[in-house]
């Protein structure tokens, strides 16, 4: 009587296992096993991080094995169990493979393929074929798109945590309520006793060194010291939290009228102005997409206020960006004076800070939340209702959307909702960070995403003009790195252009994020479509991107670029000034966030800066969806890259007072997860 050798190994999170009844049945192209009872309750088998092997006996030959089904029958109370793999040594001695890396609930089975990768033309066997199918008929129920705001990419029917499917869930909720945690990490930084002090103004700058954790020799330290500088104002467009609107300035707007005599004196290579743009020399941030955007009003006893500033930028010949003029608002006249460094300290100082407030309003909304979760969302329910866990696909992409679904639910529910966290601190709470991600969503494109792309299309290619812009550089080296892995396996799995074009499923999942995900907006030109294996190494780089890479660099910094508040005010009390002349340091004072909602922003940008203790960072796989040799290969080969990309910044950083390692591969979590 032939036997095979069931070996099964079950998760080591909080509660992955279970006293509950096991079955398994082995399907053969010949024939299927009986249903075999694997676990007698409380005999200690399927516990947390266990690996538990079986006998299985049957009384025929199987043919080939093909799939293996595992079902879960209650035995007390509700046990939901986390499933591995499973591994079977057949009775000829062969091991075969089959990866799971699900949860079980309640009474449920899965059913599950070998290891091995298979595009849905490869697969002939009608039994594979059926089972093929049905796994994408189940995901298709499961995963439903839904709109949470007009004009926003669509995002997952679920209105909390709990109602997702419990394989896309944290392991632990409590890690990633944002109400406990903005409450932990404010009393954490002993800032507790301020966090009700709403509409009460800190008396001088000083005082913001109150709620300020100095850790020595930090980024956040040297930014407190020297935020008031022109130098650390223009560097920060380059390498600090959002360096991603800042752009070279090859024509003035005309609603922007700067003239050579007002910024005369900030030139220094004996050009006019005219002359510098020309040269390549003056950059611009044109907070635009901000005008018109309704300020925050939830909170009657304080008046908040919103700019959209433009903010013309010059290349000095220390190569140093520097701030030579802005505007606070978008309608030049009377009312919208061009501030100058040539004006008294404070008007200088107050038209800085309103930019800095614009800035760090675009980063939130746009830059951090729409174009690294929303975006990362959109792919990962098209992934799961279209490529089934055998396509390769699937399994690359299936580390990079972890817990990215779950974040974004808990943030729908918690933090961006109608009186959510959000509004407390934050000028465009209240509604006004929904209408602008709907206008910024507007002008989405898919290519803005492919970080080559987004790079030279804002001028700022250049190493050679630009030398210190080292978001550019590390995300190229990332970049490419990147691409050339996802390309790499790409190339294992389809061996032409003709293979990619007859590949149902990846032309299902592409629609299905253009389609659904993306609306069909006309602007944003998702494509629809792939035709060649360099088209879809490119889209898998875009979705891997912008989960892994795009959102570290403009996630894990917060704390360094916006802890110390008037670097980074989160909201303003006073409206932009309309004429020179009248700030002083009683109204800066009063217009920075009040000692509450200070409190509030530092709690924020600390959490929001943690790594998660159980962190996965870029080239790390520690779930095995593939067995084949060539693929473990690529990730070989990619790891090494990524290391080499490690040393090289990390041998740039020393000595540096200012080093950029927000885009090194060893802070680069696999996912959007926080």
């Amino acid at each position: 009587m032939p036997s095979y050798t069931v070996t099964v190994a079950t998760g080591d999170q909080w509660f992955a296992g279970t006293d509950d009844y096991i079955y398994i049945t082995l399907v053969g192209t010949e024939k299927c096993s009986n249903r075999t009872l694997l676990d007698k309750p409380l005999y200690n088998d399927f516990e947390r991080g266990a690996v538990d092997s079986y006998e299985v006996r049957v009384e025929e030959n199987l043919g080939e094995l093909v799939l293996v089904k595992i079902e879960k029958r209650k035995y007390w109370v509700q046990d939901d169990w986390y499933c591995r793999y499973i591994t079977v040594k057949t009775s000829s001695g062969d091991y075969l493979e089959f990866p799971c890396f699900r949860w079980l609930v309640g009474d449920k089975e899965v059913v599950l393929r070998d290891g091995r990768a298979h595009l849905p033309q490869d697969d002939k066997i009608s039994l594979v074929k059926q089972h093929r199918q049905k796994e994408l008929d189940m995901r298709k129920k499961t995963y439903r798109w839904k709109e949470w705001q007009p004009g926003f990419p669509m995002s997952i029917d679920a209105e909390r945590h709990r109602d997702l499917p419990r394989d896309i869930q944290f392991d632990s909720e409590k890690g990633v309520d944002f109400v406990l945690n903005y409450v932990k990490a404010i009393e954490n930084l002993c800032v507790n006793q301020f966090m009700h002090m709403f509409q009460s103004s800190w008396t001088e700058f000083a005082d913001f060194e109150k709620i300020f954790v100095r850790i020595k020799n930090t980024i956040s330290e040297y930014v407190m010291q020297h935020w008031k500088e022109d130098f650390m104002f223009g560097y920060q467009f380059l390498n600090g939290c959002n360096p991603v609107v800042i752009r070279k300035c090859t024509k003035l707007p005309d609603n922007f009228p700067v003239t050579h005599e007002m910024v005369s004196s900030s030139l220094e290579r004996e050009l006019t102005l005219d002359e510098e743009i020309k040269a390549g020399n003056v950059y611009i941030v044109d907070f635009e997409v901000l005008d018109g955007i309704k300020a925050n009003c939830t909170d009657p006893c304080t008046l908040q206020y919103l700019a959209a500033p433009l903010c013309l930028l010059y290349k000095n010949t220390l190569n140093k960006i520097m701030p030579i003029a802005i505007q606070l608002g978008q309608t030049p006249g009377e009312d919208t004076p061009i501030f100058l460094p040539t004006d008294a300290k404070y008007d200088w100082l107050l038209a800085k800070i309103w930019v800095r407030s614009a800035d760090f309003q675009y980063h939130q909304n746009i830059t951090h939340l729409l174009r690294t979760h929303l975006i990362t969302e959109v792919f990962a329910i098209a992934m799961f209702r279209q490529l089934p866990a055998v396509h390769p696909v699937y399994k690359l992409l299936i580390p990079h959307i972890r817990f990215t679904i779950a974040i974004n639910t808990k943030a729908r529910d918690q933090l961006i909702n109608e009186h959510g966290i959000f509004d407390k601190a934050n000028a465009t709470g209240g509604g006004g960070h929904v209408q602008l991600i709907q206008k910024a969503t507007k002008t989405l494109t898919f290519r803005s995403l492919c970080f080559p792309d987004m790079i030279k299309s804002r001028g700022m290619d250049s190493k050679e003009e630009l030398p210190t812009y080292f978001y550019r550089d590390d995300g190229n080296s990332v970049w490419e790195a990147t691409k050339s892995f996802l390309s790499d396996v790409v190339h294992i799995y389809y061996t032409s252009d003709e293979t990619v074009q007859k590949d149902v499923e990846i032309q299902a999942f592409i629609k299905d994020a253009s389609s659904f995900g993306m609306q069909d907006f006309d602007h944003c030109e998702f494509p629809k479509s792939l035709k060649t294996r360099e088209e879809l190494a490119e889209y898998l780089t875009v979705v891997v991107f912008s989960a892994s890479s795009q959102h570290a660099a403009v996630n894990f910094g917060q704390f360094d670029w916006c802890s110390w508040i008037p670097n980074a005010p989160s909201t303003m009390r006073k409206p932009p000034p309309t004429q020179k002349g009248v700030a002083d340091v009683n109204l800066i004072l009063d217009s920075l966030p009040d000692r509450g909602r200070s409190s509030w922003h530092l709690g924020a940008v600390w959490a929001l800066s943690q790594y998660q203790e159980s962190e996965l960072y870029l080239g790390t796989f520690p779930d095995e969806h593939f067995i084949e040799k060539p693929v473990k290969e690529a990730m070989e080969k990619f790891r090494t890259r990524l290391a080499e990309i490690t040393s090289s910044i990390k041998r740039r950083n020393e000595g540096k007072k200012l080093p950029y390692y927000n885009m090194s591969p060893n802070k680069i979590p696999n996912s959007v997860a926080v």
